[in-house]
């Protein structure tokens, strides 16, 4: 398949930016918590990874919704993707700079105006290459109207596997759009994870956004949310559950730079054994953004005094006609709540157990009753499930 020329040469710029590009330390801004010392980019070959769900169907750019693996894309859906590949996530850092360089897995979502992804689009990432980086593109594109669901889920093939996983996602949610995305990590325990994940909405489009954090040694997710347009809404909703040595790290920013806008952020996190966590959330008004309503909140829940989160909540605002709030919270299982249980007659681990899944399914409850909710509940079950003993 013969690759467009444009896109080899944002591959050759993308090579030459992650030579001269350093590695983040612990001395840079949003990277004071994650030790990358340990990461040799390098030593980590190029793989293709293994992908399920994509059924590869294409139109016109007038005709149905179009899935497509992105390499087919670049050339069958050329202007498509040329306008919108980058357009959101820039190369400016070693992470961005090596997926432009190495990417080969890849998929467009794009639903033209007035149009609807009939079923919600599953795709399974599988990092099956022991010791490979895998370099994973998603290209999601609704034209005016439009509405689609897409899941994706990052998986290795094998609890003990090792490798790197660098992903790059671009939401672009047109005027009146509506998109709900769901991004599950359940990478093995001993890879590396990082990903950089942007969304843009214009004039009365809405987002609702799950990210799940179950995997991978360490890393870091950055989420953003641009609510560039007047009206335009998202409500993300986030959960992490570690254990072991794990070491969780996700970075949010909700922007809102048009007036009336509305976004609302949740994340919740358990950690038990030496498992460590951190997340930073920054709301940001631009000027002229009046009418903003924005929220975001992080709570954590540990189970070991080995364990710690560090929750950052952060405001930038520039704009004197908005309602801005946020709240972070660390603490361990209540022994009240436990006391009561237990005097019920319930076991420990049993009243415990019952603690820990209310408090992350007050997540699901967010979402209306349907698929995403049910699968956000059933995940949340099963991964904790894996973390705690029988009860």
């Amino acid at each position: 398949m013969t690759e467009p020329g444009w896109l080899t040469e944002r591959r050759r710029k993308g090579a030459s930016l992650a030579k001269e590009l350093p590695l983040p330390t612990q001395r840079d801004k949003g990277w004071e918590f994650t030790d990358l010392s340990g990461l040799d980019l390098g030593s980590y070959a190029a793989g293709d990874g293994r992908i399920e769900g994509i059924e590869p169907d294409v139109d016109g750019a007038d005709g149905p919704p179009v899935v497509l693996p992105l390499r087919e894309a670049g050339e069958r859906l050329g202007d498509v993707v040329q306008q919108h590949f980058g357009s959101l996530v820039p190369a400016d850092d070693p992470f961005v700079a090596r997926n432009e360089a190495n990417w080969r897995s890849g998929v467009l979502v794009y639903v033209p105006r007035g149009q609807r992804l009939l079923e919600p689009l599953r795709l399974s990432v599988y990092q099956d290459e022991d010791g490979a980086g895998l370099d994973w593109r998603a290209l999601i594109v609704l034209e005016e109207g439009a509405e689609a669901e897409v899941w994706e889920r990052y998986v290795s093939d094998g609890d003990e596997s090792e490798g790197l996983f660098n992903g790059v996602v671009e939401l672009s949610v047109g005027p009146g759009a509506n998109l709900r995305y769901v991004c599950e990590q359940e990478l093995s325990e001993r890879s590396w994870v990082f990903a950089t994940q942007r969304a843009e909405l214009e004039r009365n489009a809405s987002l609702e956004w799950v990210a799940l954090g179950f995997g991978s040694a360490r890393g870091k997710v950055r989420m953003e949310t641009k609510l560039a347009g007047a009206g335009s809404s998202a409500k993300v909703t986030g959960a992490y559950v570690g254990a072991g040595a794990q070491h969780l790290d996700f970075d949010t920013a909700q922007e809102h730079a048009a007036e009336h806008t509305t976004s609302d952020l949740a994340f919740r996190g358990v950690l038990s054994d030496r498992a460590t966590a951190v997340w930073r959330g920054m709301i940001r008004v631009d000027p002229g953004a009046q009418q903003t309503d924005a929220f975001q909140e992080c709570r954590n829940l540990l189970l070991s005094k080995q364990a710690h989160a560090d929750a950052i909540p952060g405001l930038e605002i520039e704009a004197n006609d908005v309602r801005c709030t946020h709240a972070a919270a660390v603490a361990q299982v209540d022994r009240d709540q436990l006391y009561y249980l237990r005097s019920r007659g319930l076991p420990e681990p049993r009243a415990k157990r019952l603690i820990i899944d209310g408090f992350l399914q007050e997540l699901a409850e967010r979402h209306a009753e349907g698929p995403v909710r049910d699968a956000l509940s059933t995940a949340l079950d099963r991964r904790l499930g894996e973390i705690l003993p029988e009860a």
